[in-house]
């Protein structure tokens, strides 16, 4: 063994040795309480951990003119002030376009509370009360009241109080230094916000309270009246209070605001996605057995098919992994529940160079050539073919990374440094241990099984008028049966609403949640039993759920339940994700094609491409008619059909052009159909592996990737039909055309 060699050998031991050091302990440890001993290296996802992914708009055009350059960055450092004493660990605010702000809470699922706390205004003002009776009189009839605006206090017994308050604040919120909870003395001591004003308030609340004993001061909050006592005497100490029918935690929020100070501009809830921890969990639970099959499964097919050769790929295929959490860890990137997707898909993509490789190895031991020269020239002769499959697939996860959103970007993530790891473990590792093995332990053969014992002669060319009519079929049936489900193709994400699920400790019929809804004019909601019949979801347009969880508590009170989930998206969100989502197709379909025209040319660029189209309309259609929905993990699974299914068509490209130098019979169609079935068996191995982690996701990966696995199992599945009958004699076609030949 070279001196060379020696050096890449202790590199991948050192390699492995950091990786596993940088992981462990991936996840975080707790003890019997609950409580984190020991924090993992890995940052988990929102969609794992349970938490709020929360969009704000900043409404800009409600700001002054000259205040609005810095208004979207103080409305940023306030809900961070805000926050910070509400006390979640790890937040992330950070700012999105011109006036999108976004805010992660990990392991916050009190939705309401934590959607009052960041999007309250808090824009608190003193004004002073009307007595005079006749302007009442008006302001009630509607009529103008110059000065004075009709409000009303809500009392604690459910009356509604008008009050004339004048239009102009005598104080504002901007004077508090400190705002506290404290308890009455008197009666039973409810809780309310003790306020302390600066010097200049404190002045200003002398003067007020001392001109206007005996009237009534409103204290006013986003426009609602808090409370309107009445000036027994005047006020020096600088010390206010708002009571009200307040708990103790509203109390604390409400001083937490006021702290924090008022935005500068109302903000709204452009979308908002909560994950409750026991949904977190199962998707945890899930998605790491989905990969222990998954690795199980293609680990064993490579030891069973490949022998040592297979041993070998299943070492560089741990590492694989090993990297993809080391770089995680290193580097502080989120794992997903997508992500867990991609290292999945991952498992089953890492062995696919392999396979290239071993089939190649295969071939030119047949040439007669010795273990040594045959192991070189498989690498190298395979090395291409692996570039190019991967360059075409991480195209797809650089625009699903581009263009997704929250943890769909964890999956191009995984997926994209799992590629990278791939051309590193597949190609430099294994060349390594197999050089080592044959120069230091003697190793003189390598045992294969076959698919097919002798090379095919299938006419695929032939058959291919047949095939273009059998895919016409399939693509105008799903296009039909998309058109005729309509809006009920768009999962929230895309058509917008209010996503709502829960979980209940007894069985549910859906009839007595119908009843429910119908009891607060939500009739038409869409509800559907969700993986057993404890678990329901509901949508609907606008967000129900506080309302909706109250009634579940009141009329289904012998039943308890949880909030698993809580997804809302505005409908010009909806709609500006539907259109990046069409534009991520487009660009994802284009950038595959240019890439395989420069590679190859433009015949190839061109039948590629209308492959492609054929697979990804092939698997929505497929979608569509088992009555699934389009959201963006849908989106992501389509864009890795289009990455993943060229790269068997990529192999056979890249033996047509190697069999047109060496090849000198024949016509173009001939060496087209020679060199499908020269690949035929090498396109079954790669999809068949990826197959088996493909299937671990859809059977064991839980509800939440449901539509996403299953959408990636009947693309890849189409993936390899249209190489061989789509593609291949596309190219035929294409060639005719282009050199002027029918």
């Amino acid at each position: 063994m070279n001196r060379a060699s020696q050096w890449k050998l202790l590199g991948i031991i050192a390699l492995t040795i950091a990786a596993i050091y940088l992981i462990i302990p991936p996840f975080s440890i707790k003890d019997k309480e609950g409580h984190v001993v020991q924090k993992g290296k890995i940052n988990l996802g929102l969609d794992l951990q349970g938490g709020m992914h929360v969009v704000l708009k900043v409404d800009i055009a409600k700001v002054p003119i000259e205040a609005r350059k810095d208004a979207v960055e103080r409305v940023i450092e306030i809900i961070r002030n805000r926050i910070d004493q509400f006390g979640v660990g790890e937040m992330s605010i950070q700012r999105q376009g011109k006036e999108n702000i976004i805010v992660q809470l990990p392991g916050v699922t009190d939705r309401e509370r934590a959607l009052d706390i960041i999007g309250k205004t808090a824009h608190l003002e003193f004004r002073l009360v009307s007595d005079n009776a006749e302007d009442m009189k008006k302001a009630l009839n509607k009529e103008e009241v110059p000065g004075g605006e009709l409000l009303y206090h809500e009392s604690e017994r459910g009356g509604r109080e008008p009050l004339l308050v004048a239009k102009e604040a005598s104080l504002t919120g901007d004077l508090i230094v400190n705002a506290k909870t404290d308890f009455s003395a008197s009666g039973f001591g409810e809780p309310y916000v003790s306020l302390a004003l600066n010097p200049k308030g404190s002045e200003l609340f002398y003067a007020i309270t001392q001109a206007n004993v005996g009237k009534r001061l409103a204290i006013v909050l986003d426009g609602k009246v808090q409370s309107a006592p009445v000036i027994r005497e005047p006020i020096p100490s600088g010390q206010a209070q708002i009571s009200g029918n307040f708990s103790v935690e509203e109390a604390n929020d409400l001083a937490i605001v006021l702290r924090a100070g008022a935005l500068p501009a109302p903000v709204i809830v452009e979308e908002e996605r909560t994950i409750g921890p026991l949904l977190g969990a199962d998707s945890i639970k899930k998605g790491l057995n989905a990969a222990v099959i998954g690795t199980i499964m293609v680990v064993g097919f490579m030891i069973l098919y490949y022998r040592l050769a297979g041993l070998i790929a299943d070492f560089a295929l741990i590492l694989n992994v090993l990297l993809i959490l080391a770089c995680l860890s290193l580097f502080k990137g989120t794992l997903t529940l997508p992500g867990i997707a991609g290292l999945i898909l991952t498992i089953g993509m890492a062995v696919d160079a392999n396979v290239l490789i071993y089939e190649r190895i295969r071939e030119e031991l047949k040439l007669g050539k010795s273990l040594r020269a045959a192991i070189a020239s498989g690498y190298h002769r395979a090395l291409s073919a692996i570039i190019d499959s991967n360059v075409t697939t991480m195209v797809a996860a650089v625009l699903i990374f581009k263009f997704g959103t929250g943890p769909i970007r964890g999956f191009a993530v995984t997926l994209t440094i799992g590629l990278l790891a791939n051309l590193f473990t597949a190609v430099v590792c294994t060349r390594v241990i197999m050089e080592l093995l044959y120069d230091q332990f003697g190793l003189s053969k390598l045992n294969f099984m076959h698919i097919f014992r002798k090379e095919t002669n299938f006419d695929f060319i032939g058959k291919r008028r047949i095939c273009y009519i059998l895919s016409g079929i399939f693509i105008i049936g799903g296009i039909a049966f998309f058109i005729i489900r309509g809006d009920k193709n768009y999962g929230v994400d895309f058509s917008g609403g209010t996503l709502q699920q829960f979980v209940f400790e007894k069985s549910v019929k859906l009839n007595d949640i119908r009843e429910i809804l119908k009891g607060i004019g939500r009739g038409s909601a869409a509800i559907q039993q969700y993986g057993n019949p404890k678990e329901i979801i509901v949508r609907t347009q606008d967000n129900i759920t506080t309302q909706l969880t109250g009634e579940f508590k009141q009329k289904m009170a012998d039943n308890p339940f949880q909030i698993l989930r809580v997804e809302t998206v505005g409908p010009a969100v909806g709609k500006g994700l539907r259109k990046n989502a069409l534009m991520s197709l487009a660009l994802g379909l284009c950038g595959i094609a240019l890439y395989v025209m420069i590679r190859f040319d433009l015949k190839y660029g061109l039948a590629g491409i209308i492959a492609l189209i054929h697979d990804v309309i092939v698997a929505g259609g497929a979608m569509a008619l088992m009555g699934r929905q389009f959201d963006l993990t849908v989106i992501a699974a389509l864009l890795t059909i289009a990455g993943y299914s060229i790269n068997d068509t990529v192999v056979i490209y890249d033996r047509i052009r190697e069999n047109l130098r060496i090849v000198r019979k024949g016509s173009f169609s001939d060496i087209v159909n020679l060199s499908v079935n020269q690949m035929l068996g090498r396109t079954i191995l790669t999809t068949g592996v990826t197959m088996l982690a493909v299937i671990a996701l859809l059977i064991f990966g839980g509800e939440v990737l449901n539509n996403f696995s299953f959408c990636i199992f009947v693309g890849f599945l189409t993936g390899v039909y249209s190489t061989v009958y789509i593609a291949s004699p596309m190219v035929i076609s294409w060639h005719g055309k282009l050199s002027g030949k029918r």
